[in-house]
């Protein structure tokens, strides 16, 4: 009977337009001013705005989205969570990333359904086997969990698995971070929304920054479909358009804006206990709470804001996926979406505040960009408070791509991740 009552009481709201349920966050009217200004109603950008009023004291200050909270790459993305980079920089920010995911939930008091269910990247021959092992001792020295598993170690851990070894590719051997795992998207958005909110932070949606005014060098305030805001400072965490932002200013970014796509299938009873990732298959696989598979390879090769993305990229990341499990064979694609990534030359992301005063950039995440979004936020409310980075954001500034000091991730990006 109370399954029928809390059924019939989801048709009933339904129809109602939630009418009984109590907002979590408010839906603020822009006001004439702020403190701070943050453009881009994400993941980033709500935790930006979270730890700069929990941990800096800033509440006056607003987040702009052009859509809805959570409508852009937060919510088109397949939230994988895993620390285990190969250099020292990239290990410092992801990990302290993945600190923040284990107890976020706790802080946030909100369910984001973070699952510790492990992450094994693949090793297909003795080449990817050899990189696989430097990465695992560079990830011990910076304390990071990290192991390597031979093939039959492999098929225990994740029995889904094929380890036959009359394949192209044959699974020889895995990396396994156990700490990682998966989480909600829109339960992230949420709860960070909620927190931020409840500290008097405005969060206003479909409000479009158009121009972002510029006086002696100084930021002065932004021009938005909704009038415009004055502000000193204008923090932008637009994934996918950072470049689109930047050239408000005068600023020509390092990056480039490409489709990734990704698709699930239809729900199928408990399956794959982890999440796997393979280079060389280019395909990796987790599945969801709902009994989706959620598959995922590379970005499309043309440069584009559309998030359509191409067929030819669905067909290369089934066959591939198939080379790992033929026993999804006959499951069919439920859907598919793409996002907008933006890409750096070195596969790592910007954190930096610009030869505009007041100007701050958070971008360049690639692929990566879910991963890191409590570390990112809490390293880039630092750097938007004190005007200057801490040890974790330095290292990300856009001066390394004048002095050469790169932090060059694609191996240890992954397939897409």
């Amino acid at each position: 009977m109370t399954r029928h009552y809390s059924f019939f009481n989801l048709i009933r709201e339904g129809l109602r337009g939630h009418s009984g349920w109590e907002p979590a966050w408010r839906d603020a009217e822009p006001k004439p001013a702020y403190d701070a200004v943050i453009i881009g109603g994400g993941g980033h950008g709500l935790a930006t705005a979270y730890y700069l009023a929990t941990q800096h004291g800033m509440t006056n200050i607003a987040i702009l989205e052009k859509g809805w909270i959570g409508g852009g790459n937060a919510g088109r993305n397949t939230t994988i969570i895993r620390s285990n980079y190969l250099y020292d920089e990239s290990a410092a920010i992801y990990e302290h990333a993945l600190k923040l995911w284990e107890g976020l939930g706790r802080e946030l008091n909100y369910n984001i359904m973070m699952s510790h269910r492990g992450v094994l990247n693949l090793a297909h021959d003795d080449h990817e086997a050899r990189q696989l092992k430097r990465r695992v001792e560079a990830n011990r020295l910076n304390g990071i969990d990290s192991e390597y598993l031979d093939a039959k170690q492999v098929k225990e851990f994740c029995p889904a698995i094929s380890i036959s070894q009359d394949v192209r590719y044959p699974v020889i051997g895995a990396t396994l971070q156990r700490r990682g795992g998966v989480n909600r998207h829109d339960a992230v958005v949420w709860g960070y929304a909620r927190a931020a909110s409840a500290m008097g932070v405005d969060i206003v949606q479909n409000c479009e920054v158009t121009g972002i005014r510029v006086e002696a060098g100084s930021v002065t305030g932004v021009e938005t479909t909704r009038g415009f805001i004055r502000t000193p400072k204008v923090a932008s965490v637009a994934a996918g358009h950072s470049s689109v932002i930047a050239r408000m200013v005068g600023l020509r970014l390092p990056i480039e804006s490409h489709p990734l796509q990704a698709l699930v299938s239809e729900p199928v009873k408990p399956v794959l206990n982890c999440v796997v990732m393979s280079n060389a298959v280019h395909a990796y696989c987790s599945q969801s709470d709902k009994g989706e598979l959620v598959i995922g390879a590379g970005i499309d090769p043309y440069l584009s804001y559309t998030q359509r993305g191409g067929f030819d990229i669905i067909e290369h990341e089934i066959a591939a996926l198939l080379e790992l499990f033929p026993t999804f064979s006959r499951l069919r694609m439920m859907r598919q979406w793409g996002g907008i990534v933006d890409v750096c030359p070195d596969a790592s992301p910007i954190i930096s505040k610009t030869r505009v005063k007041g100007f701050y950039i958070n971008g360049g995440w690639g692929t990566g960009g879910w991963k890191a979004t409590p570390g990112s936020g809490h390293a880039f409310a630092d750097l938007v408070a004190n005007d200057e980075p801490n040890a974790i954001a330095a290292p990300f500034a856009l001066e390394r791509f004048v002095t050469g000091r790169l932090v060059a991730e694609h191996g240890a990006a992954a397939v897409a991740h």
